[in-house]
């Protein structure tokens, strides 16, 4: 018999919020209900206004409950900004019985070892990531469980975050009558969506350029190496358009999206397009090169900063896949081709890969994180969840949800 099971993803944006409700039946992925509503109490990935964005989340979880027609009390809920940290931590332990083999229980400790860094009392643990496992002498081993030795290492990846803005989230979430199943770093959730196993393996960078800010991750040895998150985004582009061509944003948005153009090669001189005038002033026709002139000195911004960062780790030479871009900010035309430019590696469009059901709802880049959360979930997320809480659990986030699920 079939076993079914509901999951639910939630991606908070700057410029949106987005539901995902799939249904899990044997492994197999289906989505049944999308909810996505214009972002409101947020900015740059931090909740900014708490009613807002209360609002805001109800009716993108309503839209995507009716769809689905069912009732969602749990989601996994997707967390970023640039109070986004993260470090590299190993830990070891002796095998508590060498010759029945490492067991679940050893890994669990080393585990517990890795993960006990000193982090200030205003950040929050998010994740602790295995990067590899040391048997001994013999490294680069990703599942230990059932080898043989004496010494056990771990080598992972921790990120972690501002507290307020990881309490803030869950007091949005559960004020809106949802319980957060876990807080998901975004741009790993990204990943999930877009990389192939073999480009996590060989190593890939993940670009997630969002209305606010774009994240980061590098991927290396299938395992996460790197994040960033930087205060930029394609909202920057929309305002720029804005005061370059002395209209609305709500206008701006709707030319970025219809004639914007990263990169000036790719726009014939005699296109024009209507801008409508803000108040009395008269609609014109502007040249679609004076709008290039515009958006590509933002986005070879946006895009410079994040080589900058990408150059600050260790793995910048060690991304034979290239870079993958996904978020709202990667549809804008020419955006690859300059990245291409920029970075000197191959770049590619991040599409969500790996589930069925309402495809053409969801067959976008600004459905990444959303869908990310949920195949996350499906294939990590409980083991993910185990290594963040085992051994000594950070208290300030027991307490925390503890009191939210006591008194709301």
């Amino acid at each position: 018999m079939a076993r079914e099971r509901i999951i639910a993803g939630l991606d908070l944006g700057t410029t949106k919020v987005s539901s995902v409700i799939a249904e899990v039946t044997d492994g197999e992925l289906r989505v049944i209900g999308v909810g996505t509503v214009p972002s409101g109490g947020l900015r740059k990935g931090v909740v900014v206004n708490i009613e807002k964005t209360i609002k805001t989340i109800r009716e993108a979880v309503g839209e995507a409950e009716s769809m689905a027609g069912i009732k969602v009390d749990s989601l996994y809920v997707g967390i970023a900004g640039d109070h986004i940290q993260s470090l590299d931590n190993r830990g070891a332990v002796v095998v508590s019985h060498p010759d029945r083999g490492i067991t679940r229980n050893d890994v669990d400790r080393v585990m517990s070892v890795a993960r006990a860094v000193t982090i200030p009392m205003d950040r929050e643990l998010i994740h602790v990531l295995p990067q590899e496992f040391i048997v001994d002498d013999q490294d680069g081993i990703k599942d230990p469980i059932g080898m043989f030795g004496v010494r056990l290492e771990a080598r992972v990846h921790i990120v972690t975050g501002a507290v307020t803005s990881a309490q803030n989230i869950y007091k949005s979430v559960r004020q809106a009558g949802i319980k957060i199943k876990d807080l998901v770093l975004q741009p790993l959730a990204s990943s999930y969506a877009v990389a192939l196993p073999d480009e996590i393996e060989l190593g890939v960078g993940i670009l997630d350029i969002g209305g606010g800010t774009t994240d980061i991750a590098l991927f290396f040895d299938g395992a996460l190496r790197h994040v960033a998150v930087i205060g930029l985004g394609s909202g920057n582009v929309t305002n720029d358009i804005a005061i370059g061509l002395r209209t609305s944003l709500e206008e701006a948005e709707e030319i970025k999206k219809s004639h914007g153009c990263a990169l000036s090669t790719m726009v014939k001189g005699d296109e024009t397009f209507t801008v409508t005038g803000i108040g009395d002033r008269k609609p014109r026709e502007v040249e679609k090169e004076s709008l290039v002139g515009i958006i590509q000195p933002r986005m070879e911004e946006i895009l410079s900063v994040a080589l900058r960062e990408i150059r600050k780790s260790d793995y910048a030479d060690l991304l034979p896949s290239g870079l993958i871009l996904t978020g709202g900010g990667a549809l804008l035309q020419g955006t690859v081709e300059l990245a291409e430019r920029i970075f000197d590696m191959p770049v590619r469009l991040g599409l969500p890969r790996g589930v069925e059901g309402h495809l053409d709802l969801v067959h976008s880049p600004i459905y990444s994180t959303a869908l990310g959360l949920i195949l996350f979930a499906s294939k990590d997320g409980e083991a993910m969840s185990r290594f963040k809480a085992n051994g000594r659990l950070s208290g300030i986030w027991i307490k925390l949800k503890q009191w939210f699920e006591d008194f709301l």
